[in-house]
């Protein structure tokens, strides 16, 4: 739901951040280098968390980047204009964050070696967090009520598409080598291991040390007391902090405390329509 959009290929995005130029641009001219890494993810889903997770990988668990130059720089944004130009004089490697769908990521990157760690998340914990950040951001439309907000979602109606095309989109990479996905769930279970494994993927060996610093700075705490990482350097004609904190809880399961039984239902019954062909299971699958 987006007070000012436009449509590109079918997907919603917000008007006042990216333009079609540029999403053209980033689809069939942006040039994907062999070493870059990607974050992907829909909205919502754990994004910062695992741009943190990345940068302090990055430094050998060394903070300093993260509580010195903003999150948006550390990653710059696939789609963003402003972010593209930063790109272009970044030094490899670059860490590259996006939420587009798989088919408006760029064609270079189907012949490249650059990995892409896709995180996704529980949508009934994500929709409510899109909820929350409806409020703050003013990019979005803030929807009356749970009910409404869910009714778009599940039509597709909302930032960046079906949060079902989008997952299923990206899922169909698995088992490639330079594709890796988690879950926002497993983040929260057991981030050491899940920051072993990231390692692991991204080719990183890491101390003892440094893995624990990792761990420790990229906490949900660490995250919500560092300026670099909470947001609250954005300008209020883009978030609204008066409404409440962009690093809001950090939770897995608070869907329970906002969901009605019809709502969780009706949601459930959507799921598993949509989603019965995406071999395999979830966390949050009963």
């Amino acid at each position: 739901m987006l007070r000012h959009s436009f449509s590109y290929k079918g997907i919603p995005l917000p008007a006042e951040i990216y333009d079609p130029e540029t999403i053209d641009f980033v689809g069939n001219r942006f040039q994907v280098l062999d070493d870059d890494a990607f974050t992907v993810t829909y909205p919502k889903s754990g994004t910062n968390w695992m741009i943190e997770i990345l940068s302090l990988i990055w430094q050998q668990g060394d903070p300093s980047w993260c509580r010195s130059v903003p999150i948006w720089d550390r990653s710059p944004w696939l789609e963003s204009p402003n972010a593209l130009e930063k790109l272009k004089s970044a030094k490899p490697p670059r860490l590259i964050s996006s939420h587009l769908p798989i088919q408006l990521f760029p064609k270079s990157f189907w012949g490249s070696k650059a990995k892409v760690i896709y995180t996704f998340r529980n949508p009934k914990d994500l929709l409510v967090s899109l909820y929350h950040f409806s409020k703050l951001a003013n990019f979005l439309e803030e929807p009356e009520s749970l009910e409404e907000l869910l009714g778009a979602f599940l039509q597709g109606e909302v930032l960046y598409g079906s949060w079902f095309d989008h997952v299923k989109g990206w899922l169909g990479l698995r088992g490639r080598e330079n594709f890796f996905c988690i879950s926002y769930e497993e983040l929260q279970e057991d981030l050491r291991g899940s920051v072993g494994r990231i390692c692991r993927f991204l080719g990183k060996d890491l101390s003892d040390a440094a893995l624990a610093s990792v761990v420790q700075n990229a906490s949900f705490q660490a995250m919500r007391d560092n300026p670099m990482a909470n947001y609250s350097l954005l300008p209020g004609n883009i978030l609204d902090k008066t409404k409440g904190s962009f690093l809001r809880k950090g939770v897995v399961g608070d869907w329970k405390n906002h969901f009605t039984v019809a709502q969780s239902e009706r949601f459930g019954r959507a799921y598993q329509e949509r989603m019965q062909d995406l071999a395999g299971t979830f966390p949050w699958d009963e």
